[in-house]
């Protein structure tokens, strides 16, 4: 319900007059924090319950966790999940729930109904804001529940990658319905993945209460105070398997994968529909 004569609802405006990126640095110092066994088990199980944690798929025990953010960086065991066997397939790199998708129209997508963004504003590269015009996108939100690891969409190489620093509103129905542009608004560490199909991209976007982005394969860190925009080429490229880790969020947050036209043709997806890392969400179009 929004409120009369200001068009949102009033979680949009406590969100507005919050001093974000310094309460998500705080969470994550917190996350950090070594908490005793008989107090921090508890409460992740209780965390678990709230979310619904399926703590079966862990590989560790609850008990060996001693912080919050390596029960948030947790591994699956490894007969969890699967990849899709066909090696044109594109894999999920996280497990989520669809967004929106579809194709990058006059350089826009869409966020959400009756709301769009634009990719020049997301990428802040002209030159590459031309290769991914009229290609596709998928948008994957990451729920507090879902394991927040992310892994490689494609096999390829990383030669190089970007860290815009920005806002943390929310990535939850409040942000996506109320506040525009709001991909291109929050903070954002971009992967870019050298394929034999040419390059595709993984955009990695910070939210509140993100304490962190990590990258496996650099030591860059998100949601640092007074970042600046960079654009990082690596001096030893890194090969990177389908399915094999990218990085994570330290608490969950969206990925919005890119394409540029002609390069895939998307799977039979639905917006709010479950995935699961590994499973295929399109496949590369033949040659």
């Amino acid at each position: 319900m929004a409120i009369p004569g200001f068009g949102h609802p009033p979680a949009y405006y406590f969100m507005w007059i919050l001093p974000r990126n310094l309460i998500s640095r705080i969470c994550g110092i917190v996350a950090d924090a070594r908490i005793p066994r008989p107090l921090l088990t508890p409460l992740i199980r209780l965390f678990s319950w709230k979310f619904g944690v399926d703590l079966a798929e862990v590989a560790q025990q609850v008990s060996e966790f001693r912080t919050f953010n390596e029960f948030f960086a947790r591994r699956l065991l490894p007969d969890t999940r699967y990849l899709n066997s066909n090696p044109a397939s594109i894999l999920s790199p996280v497990d989520g729930i669809v967004g929106e998708f579809g194709s990058i129209n006059n350089g826009r997508l869409i966020q959400a109904k009756c709301l769009e963004y634009r990719l020049a504003d997301l990428l802040k590269d002209p030159e590459r804001t031309k290769i991914y015009d009229d290609g596709v996108f998928i948008t994957i939100y990451l729920a507090p529940h879902n394991c927040h690891r992310i892994h490689s969409m494609v096999e390829g190489e990383i030669h190089e990658f970007s860290y815009i620093p920005g806002d943390l509103w929310t990535v939850s129905p409040l942000g996506v319905h109320h506040v525009p542009g709001l991909f291109a608004r929050n903070e954002r560490l971009t992967t870019f993945l050298r394929t034999d199909k040419g390059e595709c991209a993984l955009v990695k976007v910070g939210a509140t209460v993100v304490g962190r982005i990590r990258v496996c394969y650099h030591d860059q860190v998100s949601n640092k105070h007074s970042a600046k925009n960079q654009q990082v080429a690596l001096e030893t490229p890194f090969h990177i398997k389908r399915g094999e880790e990218l990085g994570l969020f330290e608490m969950g947050s969206t990925v919005i994968c890119l394409f540029p036209p002609g390069q895939i043709e998307l799977g039979e997806l639905q917006v709010e529909q479950k995935v699961c890392l590994g499973q295929a969400i399109g496949r590369f179009c033949p040659n």
